[in-house]
């Protein structure tokens, strides 16, 4: 039994104690009470920012608040920087200005400039534009393809509309014809997602950031002083204010506050494929592409990172949890890919080299959540959840995470994204898994 004097709790490890803590508030007093030694809560290290998570949005959070607060800035990763556990680590990611809805084509061209500063800052190459391609066959799904040019209508987003002749015409390794439509918009193309998020990390730290990585968050609670205390298994810190980037782990974060996101996580997967006709696919000839199915959205990019054209499926909904992830594709979807290319992008197949899971962490309406807590009594943290779809969008999300950290509020629009909607607040929500038109006109309501 550990013993008390006047309300004091005494801790102590094998060898020596670490402390002895108030029972009605954490406040250590820096005596010594049978031997044991005391300390002050103020020799608990203090940041203004701590952001838990340092994926794609994570790092890219952690840079910007360096980038104004410098030293005042703790990244904390539970595995060890650079893993392959979560949803943003692989050697590219699309990005494009060709999307389903307003809420997000009026951040886009602010997306693709978050990364340009990235850049001119690092000295380093993240974005290529290769050209982006959707299509889909004639009939009910052009109605989906419909919203993608509508909500690049409403920014003065320029495209051009394509018949299957003539994108065939134009990139010939697409065998398309007379039965398929599709939309061109030339800023398409892809970020290098490992290099983003290290770049992000090490120009965070040339700010003076500090990055722990193996050091999960264990705790969270409010000190009387008002600040927040993080536990970790390296330590506490206290902080003003917690910025989460957690992905899939979010819930296992907020559940210290007493709070969760009502999410689906799945594990996910692409392809690469050593295909024989390297040059047709390298990326001055060859664009990053979307494929509207009935019931799933095909993607692929050119090559980058390795030798071997990628493709992906779209929330493939294979739902697991992060303890339960098996790492193992799942051959039903590799065969699926394979099956796509052989009809309509043959040459791009040869040799599987090799099939990488990851994980989607999405919300039941696939909207990104980017808000405070305010409304459970927390305003202090502040979350990120990306939705399945949000690299593209990860320089921006970690600047508007920045300003809401620091400044309390952003002029981006983010209104769309709060806690205070059906999709977080309503337990009967039915998840809406298609990234293609709004929720009360999906695509599944048309067929």
């Amino acid at each position: 039994m550990i013993p008390t004097w006047h309300g004091i709790r005494v801790t102590a490890s094998s060898s020596c104690a670490h402390g002895v803590q108030s029972s009605d508030k954490f406040t250590f007093v820096p005596v010594c009470v049978g031997g044991l030694r005391q300390r002050t809560m103020a020799s608990v290290p203090y940041y203004d920012h701590i952001v838990v998570g340092c994926g794609g949005v994570g790092s890219a959070a952690l840079y910007w608040l360096s980038r104004r607060a410098g030293k005042g800035v703790l990244g904390l990763e539970q595995f060890k920087l650079g893993h392959d556990n979560g949803g943003s680590q692989d050697h590219s990611r699309i990005i494009r200005l060709s999307y389903h809805h307003p809420r997000y084509t009026r951040l886009l061209k602010d997306s693709y400039q978050a990364w340009e500063e990235v850049e001119k800052e690092s000295g380093l190459k993240l974005v290529y534009k290769t050209g982006g391609l959707d299509f889909t066959l004639k009939g009910p799904l052009e109605e989906v393809m419909e919203d993608y040019a509508k909500a690049m209508d409403s920014q003065g987003i320029p495209y051009e509309r394509l018949d299957g002749p003539e994108i065939h015409r134009r990139f010939p390794q697409f065998e398309v014809g007379p039965e398929t439509v599709g939309l061109y918009q030339p800023d398409g193309g892809l970020v290098d997602a490992a290099r983003g998020n290290a770049a992000h990390i090490q120009l965070a730290r040339a700010h003076g950031a500090t990055v722990m990585d193996e050091c999960a968050v264990l705790g969270i609670e409010r000190l009387k002083s008002g600040l927040i205390l993080v536990r970790t298994g390296k330590g506490e810190f206290r902080c003003r204010r917690v910025v989460v980037c957690a992905g899939a782990w979010v819930n296992d974060v907020l559940r210290y506050v007493g709070t969760k996101i009502p999410i689906s996580v799945s594990q996910e997967q692409v392809t690469y494929f050593a295909t024989p006709n390297i040059k047709e696919f390298t990326k001055d000839r060859f664009p990053i592409w979307l494929y509207f199915a009935p019931d799933y959205i095909l993607y692929g990019l050119p090559i980058h990172g390795n030798t071997g054209s990628k493709i992906g499926i779209d929330y493939g909904r294979t739902h697991v949890t992060p303890g339960t992830r098996t790492y193992t594709p799942d051959p039903v979807r590799e065969k699926a890919s394979i099956e796509f290319l052989q009809k309509y992008i043959p040459r791009s197949l040869g040799p599987v080299l090799y099939t990488k899971t990851c994980l989607y962490t999405v919300t039941m309406d696939r909207n990104f959540v980017l808000d405070t807590l305010d409304a459970k009594g927390w305003p202090e943290i502040i979350v990120c959840c990306g939705a399945g779809h949000a690299y593209k969008f990860a320089g921006l999300l970690g600047k508007i995470l920045s300003q809401l950290a620091i400044d309390g509020r952003t002029q981006h629009h983010i209104d769309d994204f709060t806690f205070n909607r059906p999709a977080v607040t309503d337990p009967n929500f039915k998840l809406d898994f298609y990234l293609g038109g709004n929720k009360e006109d999906t695509l599944m309501a048309k067929m």
